[in-house]
């Protein structure tokens, strides 16, 4: 089969793999639909991060490994053992990797599991190929009026449930979000599908600032223009946005969203930072503001986003603005996502696609 293998740095090659067996208690997906990720971007650019380079301890693999973790697909194979699940059927796939005996995974954090990661990242196979198999309690079925491509984009929103959903929000919220790549307009669109009352957006480049309006963000602000401190301070009608979700994880940010939230308000960080910073923890502490941190999703943000998507209180169509082929990945996938991002959220691979 066909297989976008990472090797390293700037190291991805499209080869021909064996099919892995399809086992007990797993179930082989053909994969319709793979999203390209910030995360597959910095292992192209500076990695391997994630993708091991001694055995993953839950996977056994190193690199190369196949890449490819926000995906869609149809059940060609069910293993021994599995229940639920047709061949024919369509699904949408939580890539977690999980090893079930550890503190974490014990206490039902198995997204922050200490020797955790994901499919397409850390072995275990990944979207980007003709065939992958997975344990069967990653699927979840997508209903009749979900398209392949649309569960595609059910991982990426689910980094965004679970954010809003560890924050204390309520409809009459105010909240700003800090940074509009593809999470931070998740997020926007999350937030909208609770109908939240206002939602604020700071992102600098002018093609995202459309995109977080036609999200659902009723205020967008340009941080090169506007004081944001000010500005959200002036928009809540009050002494700050009751929520900042930080989805830039860059110095600024923090500090933004430190000194904007209001007393005792909280600040949820989203962003995976790449290096250490200054940090004055007096801004939360004069405020006796919250400061959570989450980390990837759970199956019940999956389910959340699937049941939203299915009842049109969610609608990421617009989210996709690329669909390429297998082979053209590197040269119209990455490259694209990474010297011309302004113009893209999502670029999604379509395995069909010849």
């Amino acid at each position: 089969m066909r297989a976008a293998r990472y090797y390293g740095k700037e190291d991805i090659r499209i080869e021909q793999i064996d099919e892995a067996p399809c086992g007990e208690g797993q179930v082989r997906i053909a994969p319709a639909f793979v999203g390209i990720c910030g995360t597959d971007l910095h292992e192209y650019l500076g990695g391997p991060t994630f993708a091991p380079t001694s055995p993953h301890p839950v996977t056994g693999d190193t690199i190369p490994i196949t890449f490819g973790h926000e995906f869609s697909g149809v059940v060609k194979e069910i293993g021994k053992g599995v229940e639920g699940f047709q061949v024919g059927q369509n699904v949408a796939v939580q890539p977690t990797i999980y090893c079930r005996t550890c503190q974490a995974c014990t206490r039902g954090v198995e997204n922050a599991c200490y020797k955790g990661g994901f499919i397409g990242l850390s072995g275990g196979g990944g979207g980007l190929s003709d065939s992958v198999v997975v344990p069967v309690d990653t699927l979840f079925p997508l209903p009749s009026n979900i398209p392949l491509d649309i569960g595609a984009l059910v991982e990426p929103l689910s980094v965004a449930w679970h954010a809003i959903s560890a924050a204390p929000l309520t409809p009459d919220s105010t909240v700003l979000v800090l940074g509009g790549g593809p999470i931070g307009l998740a997020v926007v669109q999350c937030l909208s599908a609770l109908k939240t009352k206002k939602i604020i957006m700071s992102e600098v480049s002018s093609s995202r600032q459309a995109f977080a309006g036609q999200f659902g963000a009723h205020h967008v602000l340009n941080p090169k223009t506007y004081d944001l401190v000010a500005m959200s301070k002036e928009l809540s009608g009050a002494d700050g946005p009751d929520i900042v979700f930080d989805c830039a994880g860059v110095s600024a940010s923090i500090a933004t969203a430190t000194q904007a939230v209001r007393v005792r308000g909280t600040v949820v960080n989203v962003a995976i930072w790449e290096k250490e910073i200054a940090f004055q923890p007096n801004n939360l502490t004069f405020r006796e503001a919250v400061y959570k941190a989450v980390l990837g999703y759970q199956r019940k943000d999956f389910q959340a986003v699937i049941d939203h998507i299915a009842n049109g209180t969610l609608k990421p169509e617009r989210m996709i603005t690329s669909k390429i082929k297998l082979e053209d990945l590197v040269e119209k996938g990455f490259l694209p996502l990474i010297n011309n991002k302004e113009k893209h959220v999502k670029i999604l691979v379509d395995l069909s696609a010849k």
